[in-house]
């Protein structure tokens, strides 16, 4: 590899490293200041520990519609683009090794736009599913789960997707990047928007349980947000992360078996 592309690589690391970087850090701001409510994180963090039965269900209009999906899918992005980043770097440099003329900054925002979208439509799927477990009366107004049943369910099913076979294979896509854009790569800017949302689809079928979570222990609680956010990064990014998502499969299924009964 030549000086001039090895340091044209250095720098379009830096440049999309600080800009993913720059965009998580925004989002846990919007998240902190309590995403558009009425109280910040750590308010709703005390709140969700609480038990407080005189609070009134919420009045779902569009606008609080309009407002959930944004507050789930800023969410994702903070939890789950640090995990995400290196596919990104890495996408980079790839194109820059395909055409050292053009700085890949473009073909890098479409990789991650694709990415994000996949989350955005789980995001639409989740504010449908929590707007159904309000009315149900499984979920408070504080968006926590108001069913030991329920909040036990869904931790038996987190923890047994953590021992499936489509579970494993998602993982094992999150954890080779290298692999990955080998096999699906795509030139241009519409060829790495697809890029990212195939990555963002392998993403959401690893992890799409584990955001269910956050209906157990609260949707805005920061400690579930933060603790699920270390766990992704951890199972992907760290040696042994299949032997994780097991450890963490059994965990989840003893807890939820005793939460249930």
């Amino acid at each position: 590899m030549t000086a001039p592309l090895t340091n044209a690589l250095r720098h379009d690391r830096r440049v999309v490293g600080c800009a993913l970087l720059l965009v998580a850090a925004l989002s846990w701001a919007w998240l902190l200041a309590g995403a558009g409510m009425d109280m910040d994180a750590f308010e709703m963090t005390r709140h969700s520990t609480m038990h407080m039965p005189w609070l009134k269900p919420t009045a779902w209009t569009p606008g609080y519609a309009l407002l959930m999906f944004c507050m789930w899918w800023v969410m994702m992005v903070a939890m789950m683009l640090p995990a995400a980043t290196p596919v990104i770097l890495l996408a980079a440099a790839l194109n820059r090794r395909l055409d050292a003329r053009i700085a890949p900054y473009g073909s890098s925002i479409a990789f991650t736009v694709g990415y994000l979208l996949a989350w955005g439509g789980f995001s639409a799927i989740v504010v449908l599913l929590q707007w159904w477990l309000e009315r149900s009366g499984l979920l408070t107004p504080m968006m926590v789960s108001a069913s030991s049943l329920f909040a036990g369910f869904v931790l038996l099913v987190a923890g047994l997707w953590q021992f499936s076979p489509w579970k494993a294979a998602c993982l094992r896509h999150c954890r080779s990047p290298v692999d990955f854009l080998t096999r699906y790569h795509r030139p241009g800017n519409a060829g790495a928007l697809a890029m990212g949302w195939r990555h963002g689809l392998y993403c959401l079928g690893c992890c799409w349980f584990l955001m269910a979570l956050l209906f157990v222990g609260g949707v805005m609680n920061l400690y579930w947000i933060i603790g699920l956010t270390v766990y992704v990064w951890v199972e992907k990014m760290l040696p042994g992360g299949p032997l994780t998502a097991r450890v963490m499969g059994a965990l989840l299924v003893i807890w939820g078996l005793i939460v249930a009964v």
